[in-house]
C-alpha cells in the first residue's frame, strides 16, 4: 500500500452532550488531564507517521486552528520568565509550516459528508480518518498499529479499527462480520450499523479509526442520506466494499468514548493514572474519595 501521509480529523460537531461547557468552546478542546482531546489524537497520528493534518471544522471552531499555530505573546512571556521547559514543549508539539489544513463543513450532514469535504486536500491517495471523540490508550497507538497492518496488505485495502464489546451492547455500534484472518487483521465480510443482538455478525465494533482509499470520495459525493438524515460514512464503506477489500484490525489498547460524560471522565482517570508525574498523588486522592486506605 502507498504510504499513509494524510489524516482527516472531523471536528465540526456541536458537542451538545457537553452543554453548557461547549456553548463557547469546541468539545474537541475539552482536556483529558492537561491536553485537549484534539491534541491527543494528533499526537497519535504524528506517532504513526502522518505528515499532513486535515481538520474539517464548522462555526465557532477557530480556537482549534489557533491551538495549532504560534502564540507569540505566550512564547515571549515564557521566555521572559525563564520557563524554558514549558516553552520548549509548546514549540516541540507545533506542526510544521504547511502541515495543517482547515476546511469548513458548512452544514451538519454527517460523518460521510465531513470526510467528503476534505477530498481536494487529500487528493488521489489513501488516507486516515481519526475521530477526536475516541481516545485509544496504548503505545504504539491505534493508528500506528493499523498502518503496520496496512503495509502487509494489498494496494487497495481499506482498514477499520475494531474492538470487542459485550453482545448485549452490539445494538449501540457499527459491527463487522469476520472472514479469513491474517495476523492481527482479518477480512471484513459485512458491516452492519446498530444491529439487534440476534442479527449481529459478531461482537466487534467499529472504533473511530479508518484507513480508506480515495475512491470513497466519488461514492460519498452521491451517497443518499441514511440514518438521522445524514450522509453516513458506513453506508459509503458498504458500497466501496463491493469493489475493494476491507480489513479489520483488533488493536491493542483500551478505547475511551469521550463523546459521553462517563467515557470522558474515565479517560481522565486512565490517562492521569498513567502519568509518572502525578499518578501516585492522584491514586491516593481517588482512594480517599472512595473511602479506601
Amino acid at each position: 500500500m502507498k504510504r499513509i501521509r494524510k489524516a482527516i480529523f472531523p471536528v465540526a460537531g456541536l458537542g451538545t452532550r457537553f452543554l453548557p461547557a461547549t456553548k463557547a468552546m469546541p468539545k474537541e478542546m475539552l482536556t483529558v488531564v492537561d491536553r485537549p482531546l484534539i491534541q491527543h489524537v494528533v499526537d497519535e497520528a504524528r506517532e504513526a507517521g502522518i505528515e499532513h493534518f486535515i481538520f474539517v471544522t464548522g462555526r465557532n471552531k477557530g480556537v482549534i486552528e489557533d491551538h495549532f499555530d504560534r502564540a507569540y505573546e505566550l512564547e515571549a512571556t515564557l521566555e521572559a520568565r525563564n520557563k524554558t521547559a514549558e516553552l520548549e514543549a509548546l514549540l516541540r508539539e507545533l506542526p510544521g509550516a504547511g502541515q495543517t489544513s482547515f476546511t469548513r463543513q458548512q452544514s451538519p450532514l454527517g460523518l460521510g459528508h465531513a470526510v467528503w469535504c476534505a477530498r481536494d486536500i487529500v487528493g488521489d491517495e489513501p488516507f486516515a480518518v481519526v475521530l477526536p471523540d475516541v481516545l485509544v490508550h496504548n503505545k504504539p497507538g491505534c493508528l500506528a498499529q493499523m498502518i503496520e497492518a496496512a503495509n502487509k496488505l494489498g494496494e487497495k485495502a481499506n482498514i477499520i479499527a475494531v474492538e470487542e464489546v459485550p453482545m448485549e451492547r452490539v445494538h449501540m455500534y457499527g459491527v463487522v462480520g469476520v472472514g479469513e484472518r491474517n495476523g492481527k487483521s482479518f477480512a471484513i465480510t459485512e458491516m452492519v450499523e446498530k444491529p439487534p443482538r440476534e442479527k449481529a455478525p459478531s461482537n466487534l465494533s467499529i472504533t473511530g479509526r479508518y484507513i480508506l482509499q480515495p475512491e470513497i470520495f466519488k461514492i460519498l459525493e452521491t451517497q443518499p442520506r441514511g440514518a438521522g438524515g445524514e450522509i453516513q460514512l458506513t453506508d459509503g464503506m458498504v458500497t466501496l466494499a463491493k469493489t475493494q477489500p476491507f480489513h479489520g484490525v483488533e488493536f491493542e489498547g483500551r478505547s475511551h468514548d469521550c463523546g459521553s460524560k462517563i467515557g470522558f471522565l474515565v479517560a481522565n482517570v486512565a490517562y492521569g493514572l498513567a502519568r509518572d508525574d502525578i499518578s501516585v498523588e492522584f491514586r491516593a486522592e481517588i482512594k480517599a474519595l472512595l473511602g479506601e486506605k
